[in-house]
């Protein structure tokens, strides 16, 4: 399939396999991020079901939410100073730039992680910033399930990770080679909780 067509395709994990916790962990997620978010303008890429969203929207006299299903976008109630794009990261063309790009849990689902790097810093102000959120294999939990041998390695993809589509688990190593390769500098790196289970 097309890549839309498999972004279309997960949609419906938002409702069918989310759990409380996923909605937990948006809000410390953005409880991370709050301190260094700079407007006036905001970019997220990827909303989803819009719960980041009901938190960045007041930290931004503009803020703009791409995401590739229709269906998900249509789902996020409007507002004065939101502003909504269908559209895939990587075929995205802004009309303006931003002083803070959000990507929170999307590298691990696109194709491309360097690429979408590369073409998002030149949406950027000249000291704007690219606030980014992904999976961390050096998590207490996946270390211990490779102890406990449900894993092979840190970042293999469980069940879970095939279902809601993620092609890939960050290391520490990995994801500063990734923003390194695109061009970026990293500022700053740190975590959002200490997770010592798994979901189930």
């Amino acid at each position: 399939m097309s890549e839309q067509e498999h972004v279309e395709s997960l949609a419906h994990t938002y409702f069918s396999v989310q759990i409380p916790f996923d909605k937990k962990l948006v809000y410390l997620g953005y409880l991370t991020l709050k301190p260094y978010l700079h407007g006036p303008e905001g970019l997220e890429l990827g909303s989803g079901d819009g719960d980041m969203t009901k938190y960045l929207i007041a930290d931004f006299a503009q803020l703009t939410v791409v995401d590739g299903s229709a269906q998900l976008l249509a789902g996020i109630p409007d507002m004065p100073n939101l502003v909504k794009e269908h559209s895939l990261f990587e075929e995205f063309v802004p009309d303006q730039k931003f002083n803070t790009i959000i990507m929170g849990h999307i590298l691990e689902h696109i194709e491309n992680p360097v690429l979408l790097f590369r073409r998002a810093k030149h949406w950027l102000v000249p000291d704007g910033k690219i606030l980014a959120i992904v999976p961390n294999g050096q998590s207490f939990h996946r270390l211990a399930a490779v102890k406990m041998g449900l894993l092979k390695d840190p970042c293999e993809l469980n069940a879970r990770d095939l279902a809601v589509g993620h092609r890939r688990v960050y290391m520490p190593e990995t994801f500063k080679r990734d923003i390194e390769a695109a061009g970026l500098s990293l500022i700053e790196v740190g975590g959002i909780f200490f997770k010592p289970l798994s979901n189930q």
